[in-house]
């Protein structure tokens, strides 16, 4: 496997929160350490640190009838600068400048919201700062919230064409049984399309953050995925991010799929923002997922449910309703209600601007 030249690094609150909910000052300056050692050896990082929540919750006492919405809003707030002011503290006694980035889903959304942030990060990284992502939860509402900050690394990952995500928790990895069973090993390596590990995998979220390992697994195999090599690993364990680029056996690694390209991941990183959905029947199915590039051809829709003008992203579903990718329409729902089913029409999504999962 090639040496990484860009990382993202996931960072998560139960890797940065003591037991008592406090954050763990001493584990966060050991998390800079490491990243000034790779930092010197040439590789540039992007980290995605949970923790803000944590650190607003021992600084102020909220009503008990405050909403979850609200709560989680009023302690991002106060967190959020005490967070950045630990790394900015302990990243200058390093002679390193970090950069706070704040990121909604809604970034995301299109093609230039998506060129505007990704032009800031390369920007940060081409002068030598260390951009610091989180999702920006003061803004953030239910609907248009991350799943976690896992979901925002695989995002950053695809966006920055990062080498590697390494998603630091506070388990080895991903298990062959439960954890908690003496008999369970840590699975080293999960080839691409290899997805049975998610009999294994506890649905218990973590103590402080939002997701779980379920959450994590579904991250790292669309990672995957989209060309990105992942690594799930202990954050608890001291210099782990030194082990992890020794190339010393530790975590699982999920094995990435080759030549995606960045349109493409553009396009798997907008599937949230689909606005209709195409079915397709069975002789579709068969081509797009065949190793021959395929556009999606009118005579192979079934049917077409909401609307969609040229331009946005649609999502592409079989007849069983299982979905199968995602793509950008080279034109609208009501054209392509009225060529569905004809031979000799346009592509409605160009294989240039088709992901199948």
């Amino acid at each position: 496997m090639k040496r990484a030249e860009r990382i993202v690094i996931k960072v998560g609150s139960n890797v940065l929160t003591q037991s008592n909910g406090e954050l763990d000052l001493k584990r966060i300056e050991q998390l800079v350490l490491q990243i000034t050692q790779l930092k010197k050896e040439g590789i540039e990082v992007l980290l995605v640190s949970s923790g803000a929540v944590a650190s607003g919750r021992n600084l102020i006492n909220l009503p008990k009838n405050t909403d979850a919405v609200s709560r989680r809003q009023i302690l991002a707030a106060v967190g959020q600068g005490r967070l950045l002011n630990y790394y900015t503290t302990l990243f200058e006694k390093e002679n390193i400048l970090c950069a706070q980035v704040l990121v909604t889903k809604e970034d995301f959304r299109d093609r230039e919201h998506y060129l505007n942030m990704k032009n800031c990060i390369t920007a940060l990284l081409q002068n030598n700062v260390v951009p610091i992502l989180n999702e920006n939860d003061t803004v953030s509402v239910t609907e248009l919230m991350f799943t976690d900050n896992d979901e925002l690394s695989g995002l950053v990952s695809s966006m920055a064409s990062a080498d590697k995500l390494i998603i630091l928790s506070n388990i080895d990895g991903i298990y062959d049984g439960p954890p908690s069973d003496k008999k369970s090993k840590v699975i080293p390596i999960i080839e691409y399309g290899d997805d049975n590990f998610s009999a294994y995998v506890s649905s218990e979220k973590s103590n402080f953050g939002r997701g779980g390992m379920i959450t994590k697994c579904n991250v790292a195999h669309k990672t995957a995925g989209l060309g990105i090599t992942v690594q799930i690993a202990n954050g608890k364990t001291d210099n782990i991010l030194l082990d992890i680029i020794s190339d010393k056996k530790t975590g699982t690694v999920f094995k990435p799929r080759k030549n995606i390209s960045s349109i493409k991941k553009w396009v798997a990183d907008s599937d949230g923002f689909g606005k209709g959905i195409i079915y397709i029947d069975s002789g579709a199915k068969k081509a797009l997922e065949s190793n021959t590039p395929t556009s999606l051809l009118p005579i192979g829709i079934t049917k077409i449910e909401g609307s969609f003008k040229k331009g946005d992203v649609i999502k592409i579903y079989d007849t069983s309703g299982k979905q199968l990718g995602v793509g950008k329409a080279q034109y609208s729902s009501e054209k392509a209600n009225e060529r569905k089913g004809k031979k000799k029409e346009k592509a409605v999504i160009h294989y240039d601007y088709l992901f199948m999962h």
